[in-house]
């Protein structure tokens, strides 16, 4: 019985305004940032490289370069602090996780688009 209430709630929670992306797709993520009483939206610009979970708890990682140093980010699909998601482009790939993106750099790290 607890585990079926738990279900009702999380279902409750789940967000149907994302579109639809993974591995692959460059994506720009608007997330809410919380600085003392203001309020303000930060973008967050890069390529997805996993997706991993379900339900509730699904997550996904963004990529990008800054100054030339990598950065990835872990968002929570269905996160509050998301406040929308736009896909730029999306990128031919065979697998679901591109981890081996971490080691190229420059035009070795491009992916071919999808039209």
């Amino acid at each position: 019985m607890n585990s079926k209430l738990l279900q009702v709630v999380a279902e409750s929670q789940l967000r149907t305004d994302l579109p639809d992306f993974r591995p692959g797709t460059t994506v720009r993520v608007n997330v809410k940032i919380k600085e003392g009483e203001k309020s303000r939206i930060q973008a967050f610009e890069g390529l997805v490289i996993q997706r991993k979970g379900s339900g509730i708890a699904e997550t996904f990682t963004v990529r990008k370069i800054s100054n030339g140093v990598g950065v990835e980010r872990i968002f929570p699909i269905h996160s509050p602090v998301i406040e929308s998601i736009n896909v730029l482009r999306v990128g031919k790939v065979r697998r679901s996780k591109l981890f081996y993106l971490r080691k190229l750099s420059g035009k070795a790290a491009r992916l071919k688009e999808i039209r």
